[in-house]
């Protein structure tokens, strides 16, 4: 049951807050509570009419669909199903980059200017528009009251992307104080800091934690090593998103934390695409968006099969995002979830394509396989792994108690027998393993894929 607070919040204060900035979220969010339980049959005649919709409105208003429609010689009305967008090209990074303003609708009001955080490279930088931010709000605030918790309740954020950081005003202080929601930067995690955040969580007693899966656990840990118990708060779930979460991320932050983990799947670019349900299902949002897989060469993948993982967002008319490589790898599944939602679900996330290695042979192999070998050696505080070329590695190591000599020669074995013995594997000893510019922490970084 939650609190007094809370429902004033989330029923009165919170939705007065969108309509002051003109956003339609509570109309999107009570409307998505009820397309969830629809068949996948009447959710996919959903996305081809919103399909439709947003490309006839892309070919009238948006300068570059118009002049990519008549390259093509077809019209958007010509576009009748979700196999049918296969006619149009993909929406990259470069094209973004070079066509900011002819993506731009004529019709569009005022836009807010994004970034990703450019942890792979050169951030993107693309316009989002009032719908799109309505819809994309909507999705993670339904997704929130999966698991028995809402905007209102007392929560923890654990981010470190320059944008949250640098918009701490002072109005955006009142207003998260008036949600009970308190950030904690991820950008430095010192044995100090780590000590701070451990005791602010204590003292406030979150219902809920939401951040990079590396950070939260990280905490968890440190909270363990110094004999804190953490889950005795009453923490009800823990939301983790924007790096990929590894089992042993998920087995701390529950044990320690006493909450289950929910995963979340999207970007600042491509929007919330997946969310973790507590009966375990990662619905996509479906009214919202259509997703593919597809291959190297861009050929649509059948359920099952991992491939990158293309966004059409059909909230973005006033900056449409059409058949977008994401640059994340991932599967889609034929399951159906035990929730008994008809929304459809990735059976797997793998990663970003820069998360894979590829081995001497020409191998390419998911980071888990110089990540395990790593991971299971005593001694280890954190390590980072970057395949410069075909035969070149380098890991950093932060030695802990006990990282004798043997270390160094056991993680050139494992990496050894998993991309082949000509490979060069040189092992750093460091004080500290910075994070991305956006504040995640990256475990496998390829410099070898897509080159």
């Amino acid at each position: 049951m939650a609190s007094l607070y809370t429902q004033l919040v989330s029923g009165l204060l919170f939705p007065l807050h969108e309509r002051l900035k003109h956003h339609h979220t509570v109309a999107v969010r009570q409307r998505m509570e009820a397309s969830q339980w629809w068949s996948p049959e009447r959710l996919a005649a959903l996305q081809r009419e919103r399909l439709r919709a947003l490309l006839v409105k892309s070919q009238r208003d948006v300068p570059y669909y118009r002049d990519l429609f008549a390259q093509l010689g077809c019209d958007a009305v010509d576009i009748h199903s979700i196999d049918d967008l296969q006619r149009l090209p993909f929406l990259t990074k470069p094209i973004i980059r070079q066509n900011l303003e002819q993506l731009r609708s004529e019709r569009a009001g005022a836009l807010a200017r994004f970034n990703t955080g450019g942890s792979s490279g050169e951030p993107l930088i693309f316009l989002i528009g009032k719908e799109r931010i309505s819809h994309d709000v909507a999705a993670k605030w339904r997704a929130t009251r999966w698991w028995g918790v809402d905007i209102g309740d007392p929560e923890i954020v654990v981010w470190g992307s320059p944008i949250e950081l640098t918009a701490q005003d002072r109005i955006r202080q009142f207003r998260d104080r008036l949600l009970r929601t308190q950030l904690l930067p991820a950008f430095e995690m010192s044995e100090s800091k780590l000590d701070g955040f451990v005791d602010t969580i204590r003292r406030t007693r979150p219902a809920m934690l939401f951040g990079y899966p590396s950070s939260i656990s990280l905490i968890a840990k440190h909270a363990e090593k110094r004999g804190q118990a953490m889950n005795d708060l009453g923490i009800r779930v823990a939301f983790v998103t924007s790096e990929r979460l590894y089992e042993h991320q998920r087995d701390d932050i529950t044990r320690i934390f006493g909450c289950p983990v929910a995963n979340g799947y999207g970007g600042r670019d491509a929007g919330f695409i997946a969310h973790q349900c507590p009966q375990g299902g990662m619905h996509i949002t479906a009214e919202d968006l259509i997703v593919e897989i597809v291959d190297r060469d861009g050929q649509v993948l059948p359920r099952g099969a991992a491939g990158e993982v293309v966004v059409t967002h059909l909230a973005t008319g006033e900056f449409p995002f059409v058949r977008y490589r994401t640059g994340d790898v991932a599967v889609l599944s034929d399951r159906v979830c035990a929730c008994g939602r008809g929304l459809p679900l990735l059976e797997e996330i793998q990663g970003r394509t820069t998360d894979f290695v590829v081995a001497a042979d020409g191998t390419i192999m998911h980071g888990l396989a110089v990540v395990y070998p790593i991971r299971d050696i005593p001694g280890i505080e954190a390590f980072k792994v970057v395949q410069e070329t075909l035969l070149r590695v380098v890991v950093q190591i932060v030695p802990g108690e006990n990282c004798g000599p043997q270390v160094e020669t056991l993680i050139v074995g494992g990496i050894k027998a998993r991309l082949g013995q000509e490979v060069d594997v040189q092992v750093l000893r460091v004080a500290d393993i910075p994070r991305e510019k956006s504040g995640k922490y990256r475990y496998v970084q390829s410099l070898v894929v897509g080159a």
